[in-house]
Formats: C-alpha cells, structure tokens, sequence
C-alpha cells in the first residue's frame, strides 16, 4: 500500500525564484519568449535528430475537458468535502464511511465521461511514434486506457481496491463501503487504491528512470502545485531533455519549461501531436 515520508504527495508549490511569479496577462509573451530562445523540438524531429523516448505527464486539465471536477473546482464533488477528510489517510482513518461515499460518487462521475481529442492524440501518439512513449498521469480515471493508450498512475486509479492491512489489489466494484471484506485476508479493511496526499506516488523509481534518458519531457494539463510531479521538469532539466508545457493558463513551475503553448488541452495537444507525427 501507500507508504508514507519524504517524497510523499504534496500540495504546495516547490523551490521556485523570485521572477518564477507572473500575472495570466503575461503568458502570451512567455510563450512567445520560449520559442524564439528554444529550437523547437518537432523541427529537431524533421530534420532527423535522434528523439527515442518522450515522457508525458498529464493532470487534471485534461479529464477536466471531458466533465471530470478537480479540487480546485468552485463546484463539484471536491468543493463539498475537505482535502484533508477525503483524501488523506488521517482522513479515511477517522470517517471511512465519508471517504467510501466520496470515492463511489467519484467512480460514477468517471463512468458518464468519454475521453476527449486530447486523450485520443496522445493514444495515437504512442502507437505512430517511432520510438518510445511514456504516459504517466496523475488521474485517477481511466480516459487514458479507455482511448487506447497504455498509462502510468502514479497516483492510484478508481478502478481498483486495497487492503489497508495486508496490502492486497483488486478491481473495485463501483459501490465500496468500509465493511467490504479483502478477498486476500478477510478482513474489512478495504480503502480506494488512491495515493493519498501524504503518502508515496507508484512508480516513482520507473518515471524517475525515463527523466533520465528522455529526449523530450511534456507535462500537460497540470497545476504545478503537487508534488513531486511538478518537480519532474527540473530532473528533466538536468538529464538534458527538452521541455513543453501545454495548458490552459500557465503553471506554477512554467519558468522551468523551454516551450509552451496555452489553450484548451482538446486543442493544443492534438496539433502537437500532428507536428510530432508528421513529415
């Protein structure tokens, strides 16, 4: 399950510097300054430079696209519940009934969603791409898979359930409550496979590993405020990789990033996708 200490998920922004901070108004002269400083990678790909593996993060803005709240949302799910009582395990140990019925209105909400044309260009992506192509997401929903593509989540997923004492995983049913008995101990101890602010991400060594040795490193539709994942474009940095942001409206670490292009992801991604994919 979940373990907890240093590198856990956290919800603040990271080291960032004093001219890190910016106003919306000044996005468009960010992007525009990124790309006359920056060779741009899809011509880099053209003209036949060696570009083996991208890695992809994904956050929230791109299944908000297709009818899925984030907690940062004015309305929805998350603005009825605290953070810390549905997504903490402090949270769950205190009122497991809360974070059950939190979850289960969470699992029917992904349900009546489809992917979007953001979640198709990048299935599409790692199926004509010559080389390799990670898809690590923090969502929880399956629109990724559900478009075809295969996914990393980092932070657990609603299609599965765990045993808070022995650790055991299986498909979760789309109605979970805290009596629900672990088919591996028996045991009511049954909690969403979520990791849980405070706890540590999934895979960490494996997406750590592809920051490594990518050639191009892309986050998509994501805040810049959890941690560690938005510290994934300064490990990229120092590997040497290229970088995109594309979203809405900047992040909190879009300093960080040589290229970004800002707009719906249903519309920016699909275009870089093409521009990857073509020629």
């Amino acid at each position: 399950m979940p373990a907890r200490g240093s590198g856990a998920v956290d919800l603040k922004v990271g080291p960032l510097h004093a001219h890190d901070t910016f106003s919306r108004r000044g996005a468009a002269d960010i992007a525009k300054t990124h790309k006359e400083d920056t060779l741009d990678h899809t011509r880099v790909i053209h003209e036949g430079a060696a570009m083996n593996k991208i890695e992809i993060l994904t956050g929230a803005g791109i299944s908000a696209e297709s009818g899925l709240g984030t907690f940062r949302d004015e309305n929805g799910l998350w603005a009825q519940h605290r953070i810390e009582d549905v997504a903490t395990p402090e949270g769950f140990d205190a009122n497991p009934k809360l974070v059950h019925d939190f979850y289960n209105m969470r699992r029917a909400e992904s349900t009546k969603a489809s992917p979007n044309s953001a979640h198709d260009a990048l299935a599409q992506l790692q199926k004509a791409f010559r080389g390799e192509v990670i898809l690590v997401t923090q969502n929880v929903d399956d629109l990724h898979e559900r478009a075809g593509a295969e996914t990393m989540h980092m932070h657990g997923a609603l299609a599965g359930s765990l045993c808070a004492a022995c650790g055991a995983r299986w498909p979760s049913s789309l109605l979970t409550q805290p009596e629900d008995p672990c088919p591996s101990c028996a045991r009511p101890t049954t909690r969403p496979d979520i990791v849980w602010f405070g706890e540590m991400p999934y895979q960490m060594d494996e997406i750590y590993a592809h920051l490594g040795d990518c050639d191009l490193f892309a986050a998509i539709g994501t805040s810049g405020e959890v941690y560690p994942a938005a510290g994934f474009v300064q490990h990229a940095n120092a590997s040497g990789a290229d970088t995109i942001e594309l979203n809405l409206e900047p992040s909190s670490t879009v300093s960080h990033f040589a290229q970004t292009r800002f707009g719906p992801a249903a519309q920016t991604v699909p275009a870089w996708v093409s521009e990857l994919t073509s020629g």
